[in-house]
Parts: structure tokens; C-alpha cells; sequence
């Protein structure tokens, strides 16, 4: 049986590595997955990293509207 994704919303940012700004991505799923299925959606060889942040409760408004199923990913800015 395959593990939950869970119900938390989990902020990665991802980046070249090249020093110029990175992305911020949002995935439904837990702090330990987020970062597997940011990093599929992701620019091939990019790298991430999970945001440790509260969400305010406005911005899990908007995430919720969103309509994201468990597993999915957002991409909330972009170079």
C-alpha cells in the first residue's frame, strides 16, 4: 500500500545553482515528499530545498483555492 501524501501544504524553492534567483513551489504532501515531486515538476538538474515557514492563514486560502489533489505541485514564482 503506498503512503499518504497527507494534507499540509509544503513550500520548496528550487534553483539552478547558478547564484541567480530560484523558484518557490508549493506541493500538497508532506515535508519529506514535497521536496521528490517539486523536484520531477522541476527543471532537469535543479536542486531544492524545503522551506521551513508558517502559512499565514490568507495564504492556505489561497492555496485551497488552488484545488490541488494530494501529490500535486504549483509553481508559485518563476524566474
Amino acid at each position: 500500500m503506498a503512503e499518504s501524501f497527507g494534507t499540509e501544504f509544503t513550500i520548496v524553492e528550487v534553483s539552478a545553482g547558478d547564484g541567480a534567483a530560484g523558484e518557490l513551489w508549493i506541493a500538497l504532501a508532506k515535508p519529506a515528499q514535497a521536496l521528490t515531486l517539486v523536484l520531477a515538476a522541476a527543471p532537469g538538474g535543479w536542486n531544492g530545498e524545503v522551506l521551513v515557514a508558517l502559512i499565514t492563514a490568507e495564504q492556505q486560502k489561497l492555496f485551497e483555492a488552488l484545488n490541488l489533489k494530494p501529490g500535486d505541485v504549483y509553481r508559485l514564482t518563476s524566474r
